[in-house]
């Protein structure tokens, strides 16, 4: 199996390498490593132990984030060297101050595994949520270098519990210790003969409650909220905009609605803004009585999210009629509730807050507008369901210390 994984690892580069000039992120990708041992060659921490954390993607460096930020906080001799998987991840935080050093993980073949190890000599690894790299995951255990899984999340139907998936069970097994989500992924691991295995919860609470303490005023938006019953719509895609563009079209005269595209494209933030009926004002072009008047506001940069939040009453999260739903968390850690598409399952706590009345699924547009109508009428329902999203958010905070206590006291460390 691992033969076929390394054939398979460099099929895969090679055919970023080919689509790189047809493709932006492809080509992010493929540069972002070209030459990558020459580029970092004279890497020196300055004698100071070197704690690695690597990450997927942007939304896993979320996740990842409080833990970083608390272990500098504990030790600022400490460095930390952070690596992501993805562009997506790497270019949007490639500054990040609390990091020393900020790179792509090369390749994972074994010789690319050597050589990182040997360049940047890290004393403790940790790795967040679904990162599962053979070559550096065995490279880490055979030289006792301890490794950790952060806020890990596991469902019946992965790899690890099929019939044909020992191999990957075996890379469970070789780390030092997983820090799983909840009781379900414990209860998963556990028969599977994985006992390194404790339930610390997810960071990403620890992360929102931080966001939320520290949110920024955004003059503009209170003026554009005023008195009025305000919705948020963040990390809307096609779907997602149709409904609102419908909803406020028809029905939605007395609302004001917050409209934030997960993906920031000018020509389709403009065919966006011609849809809707009505004053409709871009946050970048927004002055003074335009912005009160106007009964919708496009967000046209990034950024801004987590604190727009909190000048809504109810928020609608966008993805839920694709692949998956984004973060719902920023919303509720201001006792918002939230609507959401269909596809949401596999997000645990989506699930948790439809159970307990902090969140809405809904399935199509009749649905969506009479979810929206009953939580914009009826003042009671709105405040218990907000209730219900902002105590699961506190009541789900603390993994970060848990995590960190467990890091620091290991004896390559402390």
């Amino acid at each position: 199996m691992r033969i076929v994984y390394n054939i398979f690892i460099n099929i895969y580069c090679i055919i970023l390498f080919l689509v790189a000039p047809f493709n932006k992120k492809a080509a992010l990708w493929y540069n972002g490593r070209k030459n990558f041992f020459e580029k970092y060659k004279g890497f020196d921490a300055g004698g100071r132990k070197v704690v690695w954390i690597h990450c997927a993607s942007l939304g896993e460096f979320e996740q990842g984030r409080p833990v970083i930020e608390e272990i500098k906080n504990s030790d600022k001799n400490i460095f930390i060297l952070l690596t992501f998987f993805s562009p997506s991840g790497y270019e949007i935080r490639k500054d990040y101050q609390f990091a020393d050093a900020i790179c792509y993980l090369p390749a994972d073949t074994p010789s690319n595994a050597r050589r990182f190890l040997e360049l940047f000599r890290p004393d403790i690894a940790l790795f967040v949520k679904y990162e599962f790299w053979y070559n550096y995951i065995s490279l880490l255990k055979n030289k006792g270098i301890p490794l950790y899984l952060i806020s890990a999340n596991f469902r019946p139907g992965q790899i690890f519990f099929r019939w044909y998936g020992r191999w990957f069970k075996k890379m469970l097994q070789m780390f030092s210790h997983l820090f799983v989500q909840d009781e379900n992924s414990l209860e998963l691991l556990r028969p599977a003969g994985i006992a390194n295995v404790s339930v610390a919860g997810d960071t990403r609470f620890d992360r929102v409650k931080a966001l939320a303490d520290s949110k920024k005023e955004i003059p503009a938006v209170a003026v554009f909220s005023g008195s009025k019953f305000t919705i948020v719509a963040g990390s809307t895609w096609g779907p997602d905009n149709n409904l609102w563009v419908r909803y406020m079209n028809e029905k939605g005269h007395d609302l004001k609605l917050i409209i934030a595209p997960h993906e920031i494209n000018e020509a389709e933030i403009e065919k966006l803004a011609d849809r809707f009926t009505g004053q409709v004002v871009r946050f970048s072009r927004s002055e003074g009585s335009e912005i009160k008047s106007a009964r919708v506001l496009i967000i046209d940069n990034i950024g801004m999210l987590s604190s727009l939040y909190s000048y809504g009453r109810l928020a609608y999260i966008g993805g839920g009629f694709g692949k998956g739903i984004h973060n719902i968390l920023e919303a509720c850690t201001y006792a918002v509730p939230v609507i959401f598409g269909p596809n949401y399952r596999k997000f645990r706590e989506a699930r948790e807050l439809v159970e307990l009345g902090g969140a809405f699924p809904v399935e199509d547009y009749d649905t969506f507008c009479e979810k929206v109508d009953s939580l914009v009428n009826d003042d009671n329902q709105l405040a218990q369901a907000g209730i219900a999203a902002g105590n699961y958010v506190r009541e789900g905070t603390g993994a970060t210390r848990i995590i960190v206590e467990k890091v620091l006291s290991a004896d390559v460390i402390s």
